[in-house]
């Protein structure tokens, strides 16, 4: 029976284990984790490309009119900018004249002014062989429209 008293004071207590951290979080914890982030970075990247995309196919469609027919070549430009308008302006489509003009001036930087504007304004009521504007005017109304979708789409 001594023995057994004599082993008692050498037995530790029971001990509880430490309380369960929060850090590291388990493996299934990352793996939400890292399926949210990229599901976030696959959106805006779908949204950038698909922005690009349309930017790009109204540059497209504009880089391929030619100016043989001045008043042809800038009906085909002001119809890119309405179906632009469609899409982002909804209310800008049915503007005509002046307001057009102006709707398209106060959304750009760089405005259109004297012939090219007014080319612009009146080729949709033209006669196809109409005279009186050149072909640098047309080229303004490319620059005016390129910046336009530029800073637009």
């Amino acid at each position: 029976m001594e023995t057994e008293q004599l082993n008692l004071p050498e037995l530790r207590d029971i001990h509880l284990p430490e309380g369960v951290s929060a850090w590291p979080p388990a493996y299934g914890w990352w793996v939400i984790f890292l399926g949210i982030v990229l599901a976030v970075l696959i959106f805006h990247i779908v949204k950038v490309i698909r922005r690009k995309s349309k930017k790009l196919y109204a540059l497209h469609l504009l880089k391929n009119i030619y100016c043989n027919n001045t008043v042809a070549a800038v009906v085909e430009m002001s119809a890119i900018l309405r179906r632009i308008c469609v899409f982002k302006y909804p209310g800008a489509a049915v503007l005509s004249g002046t307001p057009w003009l102006d709707f398209l001036n106060s959304r750009c930087k760089h405005k259109i002014d004297g012939k090219p504007a007014e080319l612009l304004i009146n080729a949709p009521y033209m006669k196809e062989g109409a005279k009186g504007f050149s072909s640098a005017d047309v080229l303004a109304v490319r620059a005016f429209c390129q910046n336009w979708i530029g800073e637009n789409l």
